[in-house]
């Protein structure tokens, strides 16, 4: 649970960093993303899940 949320945290940490250095861009990914369909999403976040879990287990193995 403690890696859980340090994961979460460090999450966290990067979003707010992108945040707050590159507010515009930020904004400009967010209407980008509003023309994609939510199939598409779906599938790309099902991608970077599986890419994520794979990279956790190499490390954790």
């Amino acid at each position: 649970m403690k890696e859980f949320i340090i994961a979460f945290g460090l999450v966290l940490l990067i979003e707010g960093i992108l945040c707050a250095v590159f507010p515009n861009k930020i904004i400009n990914m967010s209407k980008l993303i509003q023309n994609i369909s939510p199939d598409t999403l779906r599938k790309f976040g099902f991608v970077f899940a599986i890419i994520g879990f794979i990279i956790i287990w190499y490390i954790k193995k």
